[in-house]
Formats: C-alpha cells, sequence, structure tokens
C-alpha cells in the first residue's frame, strides 16, 4: 500500500500528528501485528550494543534481554523488524538457541532448551544485523519506522530495531550505546555521561566497522519506553527558562526557528506541570525527523516533529500534543492495548487545552469540532473493544485518540473544572511511573466526584454512536407582563443516552441558560424569560459528542482520506462523493477527489476537480493555494509551462505557507514539475 504523494494540510482533515491530521491518518496503514496475544513474559532490562553505517544503510547490534516469566513457559516470542536478521541467538548459560521467523506479524519464535518457571527471571543474548532504508520490511506496511541514512537516521520504538515484547504496554528500563560517524550526534532518553565519564565509555566502545566513529550512552534506570533512537547532524539551540533542561535539534535550514520552538515548548511544558504535576524528567529534546516517516513522534524526554512540520508559523498544537506524552504515555502508561486512549486521548486533550490557554474558547471550540469529526469517523467499535483494531488503522488512530479525547470533554463538563483537574492531577501522580487501566481511571473518577459514573462509562467506552440534538418547543407570553414562558423538549434518537445539556435562549434582553438533564428520546423542559425569545441553542458551547451535517460532510472526507492512502482509490471517490451530497459546495471534498484523480494520471479530470475546489465555499482556506499549485503540476506535467507558471504565481499570490506550498511553488517556478517515476 502507498501513502498519497500529495502534500496538503492533514491538520486540516481534522484527526493527529496528528496525527495534521494528528499524525494520524499518516500512519492510518496496516499496524505492525503487535502482538495481541497475552503477554507471558515481562521485559526487565536492555543493554543494547548498535552500530550504525549511514552510507550502506546497514545496522548490526547485539541486545541483552533480561525477562520474567508470567507463566511457566517452554517457548518465547519477541517482535523484531524484518529487516534485520538473527545471526546468533544464546541463553543465559551461552547455550544457541533457534529462532524462527514469522514475517506477517515481524515475530521471532524460539523453543528454550530448559523452561523457566513462573516469577523466575533469565536472560537471551540476540546479535543481528540488516540494511534499513526502505518501508518494504517494516512492521507498518508502507511506512519507514526505522531508517539508517546518511542525512538523518532513526530507530522508533514502533520500528521494532530491537527485540520486544509486549508493544506499548510493557514498560523496561535500558542502557543503549550507539556508535555513529564522527560527524554525527545521536539523541536518546535516559541519562549521558559526563565528559570525562564519555571518554572512558569512547575508549570502550563495542568492536565497530567504522574508520572514525563516536559512541553515545543512553542509560534509563526508570522503567518506561526508552527505544527512539535519532542520529544526524544538527543544529542545537540550548535553554534552561523556567528550569527547563531543553535542547532543539534542527536541520540548518530550521536553525532560525530554534528558538521560537524552544520558547512555545517552554510555554506547554509548565503548563502541563500546573495540571498535572511534574514530569519525569526536566530534561526535553525538540528533534526534527525526515518527511519519510510519522509527523510527529515521542520518547522519555523527546519530542520529535516531521521537517514539514517545522514552519515560521509555530505548530504549537502539534508540539503540545507529543509534550503531554511525556505524562500520558512516559509517566502514566496503558495496562492493555484496550486501554490506549490513556496514552492518545489524554495527550489530545491536553493539546486541546494548552490551546485553550493559548487562543482562548474559540480555540478549545475548534478543536472539539476536530476531535468530533475523528471521534465518529469510524464509529463502530466501542472503545472499550479497542483491542480488536489494528493498532495504525485509521479505525484505531480515531477512536483512541480523538473519541478519547472527548470522553475526558465531556467528563470535564459533567464533573465541574475543579473536580476535573484533581482528577487529572490525581491520576497523573497516583500511576506516575505506572501502567493504568481504564478502570483504574473511572474509579478515581467516581471517588473525586462522589458519585457512580456507571452510565457515563457505559455510554461513552462500552457503545457507539452519538446523538442529534433538536428542540421542539411553544412561547407562551405570561400575563402582566411578567415575560415569556417557553415549554418544549429536546429530543434525539438514542433510548438509553443520559447526559446534561446545556440550553442557551437569545432574546430581546438577557441571554438565559438552563442545564438540562437529557434521558431518552424525549427530555422536557420549561423556562421563563424576561425578554422575547429569539433563538433556542442545544449545547452552545460544543461539550457533548453529537452528529450534524457539517460532521458527518467531515467524517466522510477521513474516511476517504484513509482510503487514499491504502491505495483503495474507488472507495475513497466514494467517501469523497458522499461528502458532496452533504455539501455540493465543499472545497475539501472537490480536492480530495481532485487527488485521487491525480494520483490515477487522470489529469483532464483531476484539473476539473481542483477548479470546482477552487469555485467551492473556500473551507479550509489551504485549498486555494494547494488546487493552485497542483494545477501547476498538471500544467507542467502535460507540458504547458506558460500556465503551470501562472497556476503557480496565483498560489504565491495567497500569501498561504500551509505545509510549505509557497517554497513548493517557488521551486516549480525555477523548474519544473516532474513526477517521479513510479508514482
Amino acid at each position: 500500500m502507498k501513502l498519497s504523494h500529495s502534500r496538503p494540510a492533514r491538520r486540516a482533515l481534522c484527526l493527529t500528528v496528528v496525527f495534521f491530521f494528528v499524525f494520524f491518518l499518516t500512519s492510518a496503514v496496516n499496524q505492525p501485528a503487535m502482538a495481541a496475544e497475552k503477554t507471558r513474559l515481562r521485559v526487565d532490562d536492555y543493554q543494547i550494543d548498535v552500530e550504525l553505517l549511514p552510507q550502506t544503510h546497514k545496522l548490526t547490534a547485539r541486545a541483552a534481554v533480561k525477562v520474567t516469566a508470567l507463566d511457566d513457559l517452554s517457548v518465547v516470542t519477541f517482535q523484531l523488524n524484518n529487516a534485520l536478521r538473527i545471526t546468533k541467538l544464546t541463553d543465559a548459560n551461552n547455550k544457541p538457541l533457534t529462532p524462527e521467523r514469522n514475517t506477517q506479524d515481524s515475530t521471532v519464535r524460539f523453543a528454550l532448551n530448559s523452561g523457566i518457571a513462573k516469577n523466575a527471571s533469565t536472560t537471551f543474548n540476540f546479535e543481528y544485523e540488516g540494511t534499513l532504508e526502505s518501508a518494504d520490511d517494516s512492521p507498518v506496511q508502507g511506512l519507514k519506522l526505522a531508517y539508517v541514512g546518511p542525512e538523518t537516521s532513526y530507530l522508533l520504538y514502533s520500528g521494532l530495531w530491537f527485540p520486544v515484547a509486549g508493544y506499548g504496554v510493557n514498560r523496561f528500563t535500558s542502557t543503549i550505546n550507539v556508535t555513529v560517524p564522527a560527524h554525527m550526534v545521536v539523541i536518546g532518553s535516559g541519562k549521558e555521561p559526563s565528559a570525562a565519564a564519555a571518554l572512558t565509555a569512547t575508549s570502550k566502545k563495542p568492536a565497530t566497522t567504522l574508520a572514525n566513529s563516536k559512541t553515545f550512552t543512553f542509560t534509563s534506570d526508570k522503567p518506561s519506553f526508552p527505544g527512539t533512537i535519532i542520529a544526524g547532524t544538527f543544529q542545537e539551540f540550548k535553554s534552561d527558562e523556567a528550569g527547563i533542561d531543553l535542547h532543539v535539534y534542527f536541520k540548518p535550514n530550521h536553525q532560525s526557528l530554534g528558538a521560537e520552538y524552544a520558547s512555545t515548548a517552554v510555554k506547554a511544558f509548565t503548563f502541563f506541570v500546573t495540571q498535572y504535576g511534574n514530569a519525569p524528567s526536566t530534561r526535553l529534546k525538540i528533534v526534527e525527523l525526515p518527511d519519510d516517516t510519522l509527523p510527529s513522534a515521542w520518547a522519555p524526554e523527546i519530542s520529535a516533529l516531521s521537517s514539514r512540520a517545522i514552519t515560521e508559523k509555530t505548530n504549537y498544537r502539534l508540539l503540545a500534543n507529543t509534550i503531554a506524552h511525556q505524562w500520558w504515555g512516559v509517566s502514566v502508561s496503558p495496562a492493555s492495548k484496550d486501554d490506549w486512549w490513556i496514552s492518545d486521548g489524554f495527550s489530545r486533550y491536553s493539546e486541546a487545552r494548552y490551546v485553550e490557554s493559548a487562543a482562548g474558547v474559540a480555540g478549545l471550540d475548534e478543536m472539539v469540532k476536530d476531535m468530533s469529526v475523528g471521534a465518529l469517523a469510524y464509529d463502530s467499535v466501542p472503545l472499550s473493544s479497542a483491542a480488536k483494531l489494528d493498532y495504525f488503522s485509521p479505525e484505531f488512530q480515531s477512536l483512541v485518540t480523538d473519541k478519547g479525547a472527548m470522553i475526558l470533554h465531556m467528563l470535564r463538563w459533567v464533573v465541574g473544572e475543579t473536580k476535573y483537574l484533581k482528577i487529572m492531577r490525581d491520576f497523573a501522580t497516583t500511576y506516575a511511573g505506572k501502567s493504568a487501566s481504564t478502570d483504574d481511571f473511572r474509579e478515581l473518577t467516581e471517588k473525586v466526584f462522589g458519585q457512580k459514573l456507571t452510565w457515563f462509562y457505559s455510554q461513552w467506552m462500552d457503545s457507539t454512536s452519538a446523538p442529534e440534538f433538536k428542540a421542539k418547543y411553544t412561547v407562551y407570553r405570561l400575563g402582566n407582563n411578567k415575560g415569556f414562558r417557553i415549554v418544549g423538549a429536546i429530543t434525539q434518537d438514542l433510548d438509553l443516552f443520559r447526559m446534561p445539556v446545556n440550553l442557551r435562549i437569545d432574546t430581546d434582553g438577557r441571554t438565559e441558560e438552563k442545564r438540562i438533564e437529557v434521558v431518552g428520546t424525549d427530555s422536557p423542559f420549561s423556562v421563563e424569560t424576561f425578554g422575547r425569545p429569539r433563538r433556542i441553542t442545544i449545547d452552545p458551547e460544543n461539550r457533548v459528542l453529537t452528529n450534524s451535517t457539517d460532521i458527518r460532510l467531515r467524517s466522510s472526507l477521513v474516511r476517504g482520506q484513509g482510503l487514499t492512502q491504502q491505495g483503495d482509490l474507488a472507495g475513497a471517490l466514494s467517501e469523497f462523493n458522499k461528502a458532496l451530497l452533504v455539501n455540493k459546495n465543499s472545497s475539501l471534498a472537490h480536492y480530495r477527489i481532485a487527488e485521487v484523480f491525480f494520483l490515477q494520471k487522470n489529469y483532464q479530470a483531476s484539473a476539473n476537480a481542483y477548479r470546482e475546489s477552487l469555485n467551492g465555499d473556500g473551507e479550509p482556506r489551504w485549498t486555494e493555494v494547494w488546487s493552485h499549485l497542483q494545477l501547476g503540476k498538471i500544467f507542467d506535467v502535460t507540458g504547458q509551462r506558460e500556465r503551470a507558471v501562472n497556476e503557480y504565481r496565483q498560489a504565491i499570490q495567497t500569501n498561504d505557507n500551509t505545509q510549505g506550498a509557497l517554497e513548493e511553488c517557488r521551486k516549480y517556478m525555477q523548474k519544473p514539475y516532474e513526477r517521479e517515476k513510479g508514482s
């Protein structure tokens, strides 16, 4: 499966990075088959020596893996990137073991020379090597998660570059020695030796095939997920503002942005300290990743952003999301795959809270709309059953990230601001350095709130769908000029639904509000006002996850984009056309259709759709600059250079540099666009 070759502003589709899109549809392809079966062992510690040879894209490594059996074991399974070949495997007694490979789920399985009793510990010694250059053998089909190369090498934890058990759930300690060419710097999690200690460590570094090399050592003595390594040539910017040991590692072309990103990171970090208490570490490294991997990534003390995400207009949403993972993921981690929302959903809503602090209520409102789309785009499996889905599927990402965030948003409304803040701080403190389950969170929320919340969690965790509110009412004039009485009901389609909902009545005098307990399909209300009622609005602050025409349109666009990135272009066109049935003037729907035709090399149909996008409702704004840019590419491909240059000029005149559009236009003004071979 191929990822889309176009470069739209993914955030406008409203899923992380985040994946833009918050990072979520960029990774919306097949999962790395991360051990769905019950984990029968626990990895306690890794001692890893790894050497990177960037010019040949080669990795060689040794890993001593200390484990504890959770059951009596005779066979052990790990996961390891399919591009890596085990050259030697021995047990604690240095006796050889014979690994069996399953490339379908990236697993390595081997029988033990003698079994391990429950609760007993032992060590396995792996030696392995391989070439990490393409996504062909990636744990996630079509997406590079581990790469060794001259400019930047990255070994993400999700890339399974070392033997992994209990992905995302099994917390571990580690010491990782990374040997690279001497001109490169290595960024990782954990303590780094002092200058004197580093000199001693370098003199004792592992045997290397590099003529001029340097070894970096990272020691993590607190169990977490310190398995991400990034190496390359960077410009470093340092800051100790607010007591944070902050390092920004950007490429030379982004060097001037280091100070601004550092300042923004400090603001986000300190905001989360006020929300959740201290982070596991006051050290933070902001690192630039190439554009050929995830839009963002996180690890202990690391917040990584793709090159495309680093712009003059600071991408503070994506940055805040990755920083929030220092609390949700690094400090508090999910106890199981079903509890994954505790990492991704909590970080997503932390992002929303930071946006609220930086951009006010309007900023939060836009975030809630985005999260609502993500929450309902794939509303077929309850959040409590997320383990049934693939980790990197759009369904899983949508569910744990955006529906998880919306559950926190609604919980905040139900329990009130003061108790919500106490719940989040108490949870972060109680489970710091530990795994936590949804039940753990539910029990704590009920303790702080002072009431059972079974109805809330059953509705939003164990069920699917969301209500679409409507109001029916009659206005009566009260005698003796005492005002008006509105008698009516809030209706919706879900029989078991229960939720407090705010009702706002705009009058020709003072605005009145009333909190209504909506229970079942028909919930009566009666409100008296002095002024004549002009308009009634249900849930005006968007505190409840609800369906609507706009949500359905945007959900179709999200599903279509997911199908595009999975290579199902016919399915994608079907979803985009559903969006046009909701709003025939949707610029974004026409733009997405144009993208599909462009991928199919149907240039006339693609050009027509880009024109329709330009003539549409203009939402989101970036569709204008990118439609002109894409039209310019089409004219270049079809040998109409003058018309291509005209489109690039019109794109530049928009002064909209979303996702680097203006830089790309200027590049093609100088040299005509050429389609890559095989694309």
